[in-house]
């Protein structure tokens, strides 16, 4: 059967940065092989840089600029454009603009176990909500490959 969740049914995840939203997970609906939902960075905000060893991130912009940086290389990505972030490199997010800016994000395939998922390369911009979270400990960039 069909789930349909909306976006301000999820709880935000603000522990990176921003606001996530999860909408269609494994916890929201059952998913088996990956993961989709949005993202929020009002301006000057930011989604700490991290990596996912399992998944390749799709990233959407529906509305508003963000600057996506990839192994330390920023790319601008506006409205409807859309960017791949391959598994292991390291990526931040980032809203340099004067507006809100809001993005869809899809990653697949899932790693083993959810704690396995992201590996964060700084420290978390809300550590606060570390309990909310399904990344894994912060590494040094020596530990990351």
């Amino acid at each position: 059967m069909t789930q349909k969740i909306a976006l301000g049914d999820v709880p935000a995840n603000r522990r990176r940065g921003g606001d996530l939203r999860v909408v269609l997970g494994p916890k929201t609906a059952g998913s088996t092989t990956g993961f989709m939902g949005g993202v929020t960075l009002l301006p000057g905000e930011s989604v700490t840089e991290h990596y996912h060893p399992y998944s390749e991130e799709f990233l959407y912009v529906v509305r508003g600029t963000l600057v996506l940086t990839l192994d330390g290389e920023p790319i601008e990505v506006g409205a409807d454009e859309g960017a791949l972030v391959p598994k292991d490199v390291r990526h931040r997010l980032e809203n340099r603009g004067t507006e809100p800016a809001f993005a869809v994000f899809h990653l697949c395939p899932l790693a083993p176990r959810p704690e396995l998922g992201h590996v964060d390369t700084e420290a978390p911009a809300n550590p606060a909500e570390a309990g909310v979270d399904v990344g894994g400990p912060v590494a040094s960039l020596a530990e990351r490959r």
